[in-house]
């Protein structure tokens, strides 16, 4: 759906006598030099060589760089054909490694001219005596063949070092020949549509050549260089052209099947799939079919034909002849053909009586489209049509071709273009236009998607006479759409245009879906520039007015052109249309050549070639600079709303410019690109559809025009699509919301990508029509939740709206399921079924019984109960619909979980109609409900409670069934622990006590003392009261209630004992002195305790107090000594511990310094979940460390259950020795160490003091144990300064959640410091008494 379109042409001119006929290009200097022939008196010839710079300018002349005289060979040769003679220069090349220019002269000389000698000279290097008739270098000019006039193929070096020498003429047919393997003739095979009738076709008697063959040989060398193809006549009276094949070392590969009328012309596609050539038809000799007929054929590398297409018919009825005496047959011929460097574009040199022309055709879809037709420009004063001499296409840039006339070079630049509709909805009709030939080939995607070479409708193009007089090209150049409407206006280079409306029927019917008419034909430009021949135009936009101009007939287009003098600059020409005439016309001029106007609605704007954007004033034509891209952008594109502007360059850079100048790179391989509601989309190199919308890419543009700094790395996610390898945006049909796209075969696809539809929804939601929106959204599988998240406040106001405008029962129900399933919070869900459920019991109850339904289930949680009751309300009248909706609700709700809602509204006929709905099996219910019939009312009622598990509500039915019922009652509460629903039955009542009995009772079996305390004293049962706190350890409370009730003193005493020893076993020290002293007034056992819990002032405090200074030396004394032997044993313990552990965490990181890898281990946890078998049994190697996969050794699955994860994960922070937690593990542990040693410190600074003051054996103790806890306090807090340093790490963001993505975080935190992940411990400072020890 693509074409070709011009955007630059330059002239360069020679002011001599000598005639071009070759070119070549130097590709590091981006220069091409220019050969030329001069026939001297003497016969001979002159070539002179001349250099012009490729940068785009036009020049009128070009200074001479060298010349050089060669033997002329058609002087000693006369020469037979009736075309002319050939120009003695057979090939021009520039060796770029050497930087030399090869000379191969037809005479037989060979010379060269090295570039960096000064002077250029140019220096015969060798000589071919018998002359040379075709010469061809090989693409990375390593090699040159050459065909001699004694027909030898020669093939040499770039130092023109023989390879290989053979005869030109061969019987055999190469390394390559066919093999018959038995499998029967040609006649006895299948051969598809062309039928068994074809194959036993008797074969032609004569095999001749075209009278159109110049008789010299061709060679064309494949892209890749490994081969070449040589195409020349065979000898004797019945010559033919036949095509060989050889390698690039000269061997004959193999040799094409005879084909009659097979002509001169040959070129190889650079992608190697086809070998080109003609074919003419209708004379003895040639191809059998019509008299005139031409085709372009094409051979595969073993030399079988495959394709082939016509050729328009290239000459007139009135320029036609016959007979064997006109020079021309057929008034034209094919002279060469000519592939573009990407293989796209094949250039057909045809030279015809009345001048010469140059055809570009491409394929798609295996059609063959003509696109673009160059004639030879006519001489300016005498109005005749010259010749080309010479076409080349770029080596490098397939866009670029270059064609010489005897004087002139011309340099043409084309890009692809899709010419497309840009008219907004309603109108967007998505019609695209496709050039073939004299025919345009339309096709409206919004109401047909016909696949190409087929369209829709097919627009002739007539030439005006003028075209055909002076042999202009046929073919427009540019085509343009109005924004407004299905207008279209065709420009050719002349400046003669065409303005059609095709009257597309957007809506269905059975019409014609276009229905053109041709609303104006006429010049853009005045009639001098037009016959002058110096202008030409190349491109045309078709602008919308500010009024509707289907309406008042109006039309604005502007036309773009250049003069092809040498300070020519591009002109733009602005003119208004009106009722069929030119009313108003404005010519402006641009500063720079070779630009390109922006597609726009409104305005007119212009890019130069260095990609700066000028707004052109439509009244004056004056152009003003207003921003630019960073580069020219073959395809740009300029929307209003916002103001931005958008540019793909040849390179696939995407760029994004704003009026202020902010400029961004969207992307760097993108392909494509189109705006259509209120997005930018693009496709990509990597198969990708990126949607980015039109304001928020303002609002970026603009924030990231405030920094320094690219704002790619910030650009934010736009929305994705994959899509099929090498596709390309043909259009986008915003009202259909469907994008166009074109796969590289040639075929289309039409998507709706969800951001196009969502903008159109969206719009319809927010202009109220419900009913369109909620069509698209089921159409394309979108949640119908779109209507409550875009404007929920707004969306529930017009509810009544919606439900008038969606009025179908199964709609409704469509969309309460849809919000019901979704992730919308309850309230609003909730809300929106209540509110839907009261506007359609306003509308029809009755109608709409199935969608109230449904709004009832929707609900969170589902309300059955509640309609099932809007059942029973129409159950008396509306019997019929009742047993209706039944069904349904069963179809929504699973049968027995209704048959039990049923059952709990103690409706046994609702029950039996849900259950005979739901086809139960009456067995399985009937005798239930005969049973719970027998039943008095409330224990009936229990009994259902009870059948359907709501034991709070069965246990209230219980309790009203009778007092002979209240034992079973009280059964029924400890069996579902109904404990506090009973309080609150039977709170008041003489039997609530009871139930505080059992209560406690419930809670003492759990443990749970302290509540089972609280409980009995408030039902006033003391005794269970003081057993439950004494198992609490409550010992106030205890106590309190003991003395309230007048416990006996023995009583007293032995529960204190046992109370304080339970407080001693739970290291509550102080608390069991305290019982002690106060309740048995037993001294010694609670100094016993307090030493115990290293409390020595205490205790030795109770002791002055008690006046038993005995009880010091029989216990405080050996206990300060024993406290003070404990402590020793932990210092010593820890300090074992911190030296192994600080001298691993040592090793670990001289490991990891000069053992990365060993250290890190890395583990791919993707491979947690493949399963990898093999049939082959091997050792275990250190691979087999790192997966997961069954060998012979292990027969275990690798996927991994939820039990084996959760292990997994557990020994992932276990801290195993030689893994890589190893070292965090050993941090942590001494954080442990630290906090340990915190609290033996505090209790050694408590102990300390006290064993000064005893004894002087104690004091000697006292100066040990300082002195060992001082010797480990510095050990500890040195080791804490030497591996706590810590190290920077950057946070790469979180992930979503998930067993895989919990393991792949821990993959990364293993190259994390570990002392990131554990906080460096504060050694206590906890003062040690030094001065005490010498006092």
């Amino acid at each position: 759906m693509r074409n070709l379109a011009l955007i630059q042409t330059t002239h360069t001119s020679i002011q001599s006598d000598s005639c071009i006929s070759a070119v070549t290009l130097d590709l590091d200097e981006n220069n091409i030099y220019i050969a030329s022939e001069l026939q001297t008196p003497d016969a001979d010839v002159t070539v002179q060589v001349r250099k012009v710079e490729a940068d785009g300018q036009c020049r009128e002349d070009v200074p001479l760089m060298t010349s050089a005289r060669f033997e002329a060979y058609l002087a000693s040769n006369p020469w037979s054909s009736p075309y002319g003679k050939p120009p003695e220069l057979v090939s021009f090349k520039l060796l770029l490694d050497t930087r030399t220019l090869v000379f191969v002269m037809r005479g037989g000389e060979i010379a060269v001219a090295p570039l960096d000698e000064e002077p250029l000279a140019v220096e015969v290097v060798g000589n071919i005596d018998a002359g040379i008739l075709a010469a061809s270098w090989s693409p990375d000019d390593s090699l040159l063949v050459l065909a001699t006039g004694d027909d030898k193929l020669i093939l040499m070096t770039s130092t023109f070092d023989i390879v290989s020498e053979t005869t030109l003429q061969r019987e055999d047919f190469g390394e390559d020949a066919p093999i018959n393997v038995g499998w029967g003739s040609k006649q006895t095979q299948f051969h598809g549509s062309l039928g068994k009738a074809a194959a036993q076709a008797p074969k032609p008697a004569v095999v001749g050549s075209s009278p159109d063959d110049d008789e010299l040989p061709r060679i064309s060398w494949r892209g890749d260089g490994a081969y070449f193809v040589l195409s020349s006549l065979s000898a004797g009276e019945s010559r033919h052209r036949t095509l060989r094949i050889y390698s690039h070392t000269g061997i004959l590969q193999s040799t094409s099947e005879l084909t009659p009328g097979l002509e001169h012309v040959l070129s190889w596609r650079p992608s190697g799939n086809w070998i080109v050539s003609t074919q003419r038809y209708g004379f003895p000799g040639g191809g059998e079919g019509r008299a005139g007929r031409h085709d372009v054929v094409m051979y595969e590398r073993n030399g079988l034909r495959r394709l082939d297409f016509n050729i328009q018919d290239l000459a007139s009825a009135e320029a036609r002849v016959s007979g064997e005496t006109a020079a021309r047959q057929w008034a034209y011929r094919v002279k060469e053909a000519a592939w573009s460097s990407d293989s796209n574009v094949l250039a057909l040199w045809v030279e015809k009586d009345s001048g010469d022309l140059v055809q570009l055709w491409t394929i798609g879809n295996f059609h063959w489209y003509l696109k673009h037709e160059v004639t030879a420009p006519s001489h300016s004063n005498e109005g005749t049509q010259t010749r080309f001499t010479s076409v080349t296409w770029h080596p490098e840039d397939p866009t670029v071709l270059v064609l010489t006339t005897p004087s002139r070079v011309i340099r043409k630049k084309y890009v692809w273009d899709t010419f497309a509709s840009t008219s907004r909805p309603p109108h967007d009709s998505g019609t695209v236009a496709v050039l073939d030939g004299s025919s345009i080939l339309l096709t409206p995607f919004r109401t047909q998607n016909v696949p190409p070479p087929m369209s829709s409708y097919q627009l002739p193009l007539m030439a005006p006479q003028e075209h055909v007089a002076r042999q202009q090209s046929r073919l427009p150049v540019h085509l343009s759409f109005s924004p407004s409407r299905d207008v279209i206006i065709a420009l050719w280079e002349t400046g003669y245009a065409e303005l059609t409306d095709f009257r597309t029927r957007l809506g269905p019917g059975r019409g014609k879906v276009m229905d053109a008419v041709k609303l104006w034909a006429g010049l853009v430009s005045d009639a001098d520039f037009v016959t002058s021949g110096t202008l030409e135009y190349r491109q045309i936009l078709l602008l919308s007015q500010e009024s509707d101009d289907h309406i008042d007939g109006s039309f604005t287009f502007a036309a773009l052109g250049s003069n092809s003098s040498q300070d020519g600059n591009d002109i733009i020409k602005v003119a208004r249309l009106e009722h069929g005439k030119i009313s108003e016309s404005v010519t402006g001029d641009l500063p720079q050549r070779g630009g390109r106007l922006v597609p726009s609605d409104h305005q007119l704007w212009w890019q130069s070639p260095d990609g700066e954007l000028l707004s052109v004033d439509k009244s004056t034509g004056t152009a003003l600079p207003v921003t630019g891209f960073k580069e020219f952008c073959a395809y740009a594109q300029y929307t209003d709303s916002p103001s931005l502007f958008i540019g793909l360059t040849t390179s696939s850079h995407l760029y994004v410019v704003d009026e202020t100048g902010s400029s961004q790179l969207l992307a760097s391989n993108a392909n494509s690109f189109t705006i259509a509601s209120g997005y930018l989309v693009w496709t990509s190199t990597a198969h990708m559809a990126y949607f980015a919308p039109l304001g928020a890419l303002a609002k970026w543009l603009a924030s990231s025009s405030d920094s320094s700094e690219s704002g790619r790395s910030s650009q934010p996610e736009w929305e994705t699509r994959k899509v099929e390898r090498g596709s390309r945006i043909v259009t986008a049909v915003p009202s259909t919301m469907s994008l166009v796209l074109q796969m590289p075969r040639g075929n289309l696809e039409t998507i709706n990508p969800r951001p196009m539809v969502m903008e159109i929804v969206k719009q319809d939601i927010d202009s109220g029509n419900y009913a369109k929106a909620f069509s698209a959204c089921r159409r394309h599988r979108v949640d119908l939740t779109v209507f409550v998240e875009h404007k929920q406040d707004e969306f529930i106001a017009n509810l009544p709206q919606f439900l008038n405008q969606v009025d179908d029962v199964d709609y409704i129900n469509l969309f309460l399921t849809s919000i019901g399933q979704s992730a919308l919070p309850d309230g609003i869900v909730n809300e929106l079924c209540d509110g839907i459920r009261t506007e359609l019991s306003k509308k029809d109850p009755k109608t709409y019984i199935n969608s109230t339904l449904t709004a009832h289930i929707m609900k969170r949680p589902s309300d059955h109960e509640a309609g099932l009751a809007s059942l029973l309300a129409l159950r008396e009248t509306e019997p019929q619909l009742v047993e209706e909706a039944v069904k349904y609700i069963i179809f929504l709700v699973d049968a027995d979980r209704l048959f039990d809602t049923a059952l709990g509204m103690y409706d046994f006929s609702l029950v039996l109609m849900i259950a005979q709905h739901a086809q139960k099996d009456p067995r399985e219910y009937l005798p239930f409900l005969r049973e719970l019939r027998a039943m008095e009312k409330f224990y009936q009622r229990f009994k259902i409670d009870d059948h359907l598990r709501r034991y709070p509500k069965a246990l209230y039915n219980l309790s009203l069934a009778g007092s002979d019922r209240l034992e079973e009652a009280f059964s029924y509460v400890e069996k579902h622990q109904l404990y506090e629903p009973a309080l609150s039955i039977w709170k008041g009542s003489e039997h609530y006590n009871t139930v505080l009995d059992i209560y406690g009772d419930w809670l003492f079996e759990r443990r749970e003392f302290r509540d089972a305390a609280f409980v009995f004293r408030q039902a006033e049962m003391y005794a269970k009261a003081m057993l439950a706190y004494e198992k609490a350890l409550e010992w106030q409370d205890l106590f309190e209630i003991a003395i309230q009730q007048q416990v006996s003193t023995e009583d007293l005493r032995a529960t204190a004992y046992r109370v304080a020893e339970d407080l001693s076993s739970k290291k509550r020290y102080q608390e069991a002195a305290r019982v002690l002293l106060d309740y048995t007034k037993d001294v010694r056992e609670a100094v016993i305790a307090l030493v115990q819990g290293n409390s020595f002032s205490e205790a030795r405090r109770i002791i002055t107090l008690s006046a038993k200074p005995d009880l010091l030396e029989e216990i405080v004394h050996p206990g300060a000594l024993e406290s003070k032997s404990q402590i020793a044993d932990d210092l010593a313990e820890m300090r074992d511990q911190l030296r192994k552990q600080v001298g691993r965490v040592r090793e670990l990181r001289v490991k990891k310094v000069e053992e990365p890898d060993v250290f890190y281990g890395e583990e791919d946890v993707d491979l947690h979940n493949v399963d990898v078998m093999t049939d082959v049994s091997m050792a275990p190697t250190a691979f087999t460390r790192y997966t997961v996969a069954p060998s012979a050794i292990s027969k275990t699955t690798s996927k991994r259950s939820s039990r084996s994860k959760r292990k997994l994960e557990r020994k992932v922070g276990s801290g195993r020795k030689g893994t890589v937690d190893e070292e965090e593990y050993l941090l942590r542990s001494v954080t442990k160490l630290v906090a340990r040693f915190n609290a033996t410190l505090a209790d050694a600074a408590h102990l300390i003091p006290h064993l000064f003051q005893l004894s002087p054996t104690h004091h000697t103790e006292g100066v040990l144990l300082q002195t060992d806890v001082f010797a480990f306090q510095q050990e500890l807090h040195a080791s804490v300064e030497e591996i706590w340093t810590k190290t920077p790490q950057t946070d790469d963001g979180a992930e979503e959640e998930g067993w895989a993505t919990r393991m792949k975080e821990y993959e990364r935190q293993k190259r994390v410091d570990p002392l990131e992940k554990v906080g460096r411990p504060e050694v206590g400072k906890e003062g040690l008494g030094k001065r005490m020890g010498a006092v």
